[in-house]
């Protein structure tokens, strides 16, 4: 059998979202086009990191380019994307590595997020080894979610992605870590309890 590959070129949609209540909230990638959608869940951190390398891959496009790629500089408000994810949520794997890059020729970002996946070895350079082995082999390899979006969409991915990320709880002002609704344990006070 095969590796299963959601490919999704373009899409039609694609965005981060969350379902639940702050501190609680599950994070979800979602692709959708031609009457399918693609779910996949991940951690708040992998779209933080996600979202700021697009824009930091999309920045060292246009520098490269002397401006000459068709990647504005921020996100065109027009294509501002505030709705809620597609219903029913039914995630298709827990994401564990993903991979980013330009496609030049085309003219379009490729993002990739495989399928988490645990793997049992000797030392670290054999998991390492067999973790490259895993994710190279396209007859074996873990589910993928493969998606090409314009620059244009990567940067409206991008701010979404960040938003619905700094729409948690916020952070605290002398640790910055998320302040919780029943109090917060802050290592700056050494572990005194502080009110949300």
């Amino acid at each position: 059998m095969s590796r299963q590959v959601f490919l999704y070129d373009p899409p039609d949609r694609f965005v981060a979202g969350t379902v639940g209540l702050p501190g609680r909230r599950t994070f979800f990638l979602q692709a959708t086009a031609a009457g399918r959608t693609t779910t996949v869940v991940l951690e708040k951190a992998q779209v933080e990191a996600l979202a700021e390398r697009i824009d930091e891959l999309l920045d060292e496009v246009v520098r490269r380019t002397g401006g000459a790629a068709p990647v504005p500089a921020v996100a065109p408000v027009e294509l501002a994307d505030s709705a809620p994810l597609e219903t029913p949520i039914e995630e298709e794997f827990r994401v564990g590595t993903m991979a980013l890059a330009w496609d030049g020729e085309s003219q379009r970002m490729v993002v990739e997020a495989q399928a988490l996946v645990e793997l049992e070895a000797d030392t670290d350079e054999d998991l390492a080894e067999a973790e490259e082995r895993l994710l190279q082999d396209d007859l074996n390899g873990p589910p993928m979610l493969r998606v090409r979006i314009t620059g244009t969409m990567a940067r409206a991915f991008a701010k979404r992605a960040l938003e619905v990320v700094n729409a948690g709880r916020p952070p605290c002002p002398l640790c910055s870590l998320p302040l919780d609704p029943e109090g917060h344990v802050c290592p700056r006070q050494n572990g005194y309890r502080r009110g949300a």
